[in-house]
Order: C-alpha cells, then structure tokens, then sequence
C-alpha cells in the first residue's frame, strides 16, 4: 500500500472539522517550538506525541509505530532534566509495551474496520487498580526521594499510573483516559517547572497541555461509544 493510501484509510472515519483542528494543533505547537527556540528532540517528541494520541483515541493499531519515536525522544528530555522515573518509565516499560500493544490490538479489531474493539473494567477492578497504583506512588516516591530526583511527587505519580494508564491502553478499556486525565495534567505541572528552570522545552509543555484535552475529548468519545454498542 502507498503512504497515501495508506493515511487515507487509516483517517477515514475523521470528521473533516477534526482533521482541520488537528493539523492545527501540530502547526501551533510546531510554530511556537521554532519561536522558543526548542531543541529539535522537544519537538519531534511532541509531534510524535499528539498524533499518537489522536491515532490512539481512535483505535488505530499504528498509532505504536509513531509511539516508539516519541519515546526515544521523550526519553532523551527526561534524561537531560533529571526525571529518573519518567526515563525509566518510558524506557523500559513504554517501548516493549508498544510493541506488546501492536500484536493485541491487531487481535482485537472491529469486523470490516480499522479500529479496535473498546472494553471497560468492573467495579472490583477499578477499585483495585487504583489501590495499587497508590501504594505503588508512595513507594516509588521513597525511592526517589533517596536518590534527590527532581519532583519525586509527582514524578513518581506519573510513572506509576502511566504504567497502569498503559496496561489498561493495551487492555483497551476506557478507564485508561481517565488516568490519562490525572498523568497529563501532573506532567504539565512537572514540565512547566522545568521550563521555568531554564529547560528548552517549550514544545513538551504544549504536547502535555494538549495530551491534556485530547485526554477528555477520547474519555467522551470512547464512553459514547461503549454506550452506544453495549460492549
């Protein structure tokens, strides 16, 4: 198949006031990096970044393929600004997770369509991950703290429920956005720090920020959906 053919099949269930607003959002964060001044490895992680989200929200298998160079790249920013947990959260767990989450989702697709088939989780097992995600966030808060991570508050909130937010992407349930919710804006909080220290990571603010509303968009659209199919 010809890249062309290719993007077309994969947006054709886009509404054009969609594709409009995404190209928007790239072109505004691109312009605003290059403005700033951003390093290029900002950038391309923040392209990588969005567009894997909007491919994600919608049930597209190859949203991975553009997953794994975001995450080379994110993992080169965390580095440089001293989040270990971040570094290892997308080194080590997010990269083989991604290729974990092609083969799935490849598994799971919708009868004549592109997407994949979305699943929610039980009472028993909402309560469960958010239990362990808690303890697991104050254990990991310790640890970093030992080892004078930079906000290892909220470091280690975003690694720990960025795994359970992953998991539950591969499980393709819809409580993941809601987790998303929570990591997105305490990244945003972490990196605007950054920045404010003297990082040239503009662009990876902006990719939270709008990880951040992509976060609610996807939430509605998937239990919409769910609703509408009674899976």
């Amino acid at each position: 198949m010809k890249p062309v053919e290719f993007i077309k099949n994969e947006i054709i269930n886009f509404k054009k006031s969609e594709i409009i607003s995404f190209i928007a959002i790239i072109s505004l964060v691109t312009s605003i990096s290059i403005y700033s001044k951003d390093s290029l490895v900002a950038l391309i992680s923040a392209i990588c970044g969005i567009c894997y989200t909007i491919f994600a929200g919608y049930g597209k298998v190859y949203c991975y393929l553009i997953g794994m160079l975001g995450t080379f790249c994110y993992c080169y920013l965390a580095y440089k600004n001293g989040f270990w947990g971040n570094l290892c959260l997308y080194g080590l767990y997010y990269f083989p997770m991604e290729v974990i989450g092609i083969f799935q989702w490849k598994k799971n697709l919708k009868k004549n369509k592109n997407e994949i088939i979305k699943t929610k989780l039980n009472s028993k097992e909402r309560f469960l991950y958010l239990l362990l995600g808690l303890l697991f966030t104050l254990l990991l808060f310790l640890i970093l703290k030992s080892l004078n991570g930079k906000n290892p508050i909220l470091d280690s909130f975003i690694t720990v429920f960025s795994i359970i937010g992953q998991l539950l992407t591969v499980k393709r349930c819809v409580e993941q956005w809601y987790i998303w919710f929570f990591v997105n804006l305490a990244s945003l909080v972490m990196w605007i720090y950054a920045v404010l220290n003297g990082a040239d990571c503009t662009a990876t603010v902006l990719m939270w920020g709008i990880y951040l509303i992509l976060s609610v968009y996807f939430l509605r659209r998937w239990n919409r959906e769910i609703k509408k199919t009674g899976e």
